[in-house]
């Protein structure tokens, strides 16, 4: 495995490094008293710090504290920072532009585009502070430039795979599963299209995994249309660890229909599908176009769809976190001030802005819930009674739900990404003092596996461990006596989702966060 890791790390080198960059970088850091003398290769500086590749490994030195001789040394008195991102076009494109236009106002500074770089400029003097390079490439391009130290932050839809990750770590990366690596900044999902003269409302995810097989091949065999089924599919969900394969094709181990048309792009997809009233296509929510969208639906009757507030409490089960991603390296300082900015409650503002579904956290009326009691009755029976509802509907009325939800991996007890991502945010929101004087109630289910009981017990300990993985992020200086804070599991009393495939079983295993004054 290391030797294969290594030889697709070194083609990396060797396809994405510009030419020249793996050529001597040669300087020397010696101490300004002249204690010391460091010689090696310069792999970046950020302003405040070298980094210098010697014979025992990367350094990370001060400059406070020594005199730099080479070439390659940089001005430090005219230093300006430079900070590459590289990832999804849409993200790169549309999204971070808007986001370095807010965090340069907030600075009292303004920005300047030219081509792909976006440069921060002092308003006072003129002069630049930092560039921001903007590569639209695409999510594995990113992280093959992060690899090889040709980005800074990666833009992607996607969580990083095992196999990139692994590489990253050998790389000198880091752990990018890490919280502190991987921000989720925004939402997306994935949905299903059809034209808008296709009369389907909502289609089973069955009957999706059958359609891209080629298993259904006339619109006869699922509605009331007699004509040829034409499907279109985003070359990126043929990835067999993307949400698409896992969601949909996975569970009823389906092979991919060779009929399928690829495309490089979701606006061609979305024009393709549109002009062709035979056509079904998986669109992203951000990038669907004029087209149809049906709602999911399970076996057991239930129904979603993509709705901002179902995508925000990950409730939709085709949802995309949108990732900013670093290196376990020290960036420039404006680097670093810029990620704290993008998961701040102004950025989220920003994103509302956008096509991509924010991450402000609101409070939903108990109200709205109307459909998850109308499936927790639907399913009610020996297992779980009325009774059981009712208690559920008792502990709740009268608060509000935030649209910060807590799931976990599957077959795992360990948060996923978004809500390792959420534990930090509400950590965050409760040091800034937002729920002083109310109550917290992290609420568990289950899915229906297993006995009611066991269900019950094991609600209650995934509540009670989301509850302490939110206070072990808070700051020590935090006190615990501002918010009443509170852990209860009702097991599997309020399914979203059928439990006849994984997906849907994944929905229902939850913590939920609820609010009363």
């Amino acid at each position: 495995m290391f030797k294969s890791s290594a030889a697709i790390l070194a083609a990396f080198l060797f396809l994405y490094l510009p030419a020249g960059a793996l050529s001597a970088q040669d300087v020397t850091l010696t101490a300004r008293d002249g204690s010391m003398e460091i010689d090696g290769h310069l792999r970046g500086f950020d302003g405040e710090f070298y980094r210098i590749e010697t014979d025992v490994g990367v350094l990370t030195v001060d400059s406070a504290g020594v005199r730099c001789d080479g070439p390659a040394c940089p001005d430090i008195l005219d230093y300006v920072a430079t900070v590459r991102i590289s990832g999804d076009p849409r993200v790169v494109g549309n999204v971070v532009p808007a986001l370095l236009s807010s965090f340069a106002s907030r600075a009292g500074l303004k920005t300047a585009q030219e081509g792909d770089t976006v440069t921060l400029v002092d308003e006072t003097t003129g002069g630049g502070i930092a560039n921001f390079t903007l590569s639209q490439t695409s999510n594995a391009e990113g992280f093959a430039d992060l690899l090889t130290e040709n980005g800074d932050i990666v833009a992607s839809t996607r969580e990083i795979t095992q196999r990139e990750n692994e590489m990253a770590r050998q790389a000198g990366v880091g752990d990018l599963t890490d919280p502190f690596r991987a921000r989720v900044v925004a939402l997306d999902a994935l949905v299903p299209i059809v034209s808008r003269s296709n009369t389907l409302g909502a289609v089973s995810v069955r009957d999706l995994a059958r359609l891209f097989a080629g298993e259904v091949t006339n619109w006869n065999e699922i509605s009331q249309r007699d004509a040829p089924v034409v499907l279109h599919l985003h070359q990126d969900d043929v990835e067999r660890r993307g949400p698409f394969w896992r969601l949909v094709m996975s569970p009823y181990d389906q092979p991919l229909s060779e009929q399928v048309v690829l495309h490089t792009s979701y606006e061609t997809l979305s024009d393709a599908v549109e002009a062709d009233p035979y056509a079904i296509g998986i669109g992203r929510l951000s990038q669907r176009g004029e087209v149809g969208t049906l709602s999911v639906s399970g076996g057991c009757g239930f129904f979603a769809d993509a709705a901002p507030m179902d995508v925000k409490t990950e409730d939709y089960p085709m949802t995309r976190p949108v990732f900013f991603y670093t290196p376990a390296r020290r960036l420039p300082k404006v680097a670093r001030d810029f990620l704290d900015f993008v998961v701040s409650p102004a950025a989220q503002i920003v994103i509302a802005r956008t096509a991509f579904v924010d991450q402000g956290v609101e409070e939903l009326s108990f109200r709205v819930q109307g459909r998850r009691f109308a499936n927790a009755i639907a399913q009610s029976g020996e297992e779980v009674s009325l009774d059981d509802i009712k208690n559920v509907t008792g502990a709740l009325q009268g608060a509000k739900r935030l649209t910060l939800g807590f799931r976990f991996e599957d077959g795992s007890v360990r948060l996923d990404a978004p809500s390792r991502s959420n534990a930090l945010q509400l950590a965050g929101l409760l040091e800034a003092g937002v729920y002083d004087g109310r109550s917290l109630l992290f609420a568990g289910f289950s899915d229906g596996n297993g006995s009611a009981s066991v269900n019950q017990t094991l609600s209650t300990r995934r509540a009670q461990a989301v509850r302490d993985t939110v206070l072990a992020a808070v700051n020590d200086t935090f006190d615990a006596t501002r918010v009443t804070i509170e852990a209860q599991g009702y097991g599997e009393v309020m399914p979203l989702a059928c439990d006849d495939v994984g997906w849907g079983r994944s929905l229902n295993r939850r913590v939920e966060v609820w609010v009363r004054d």
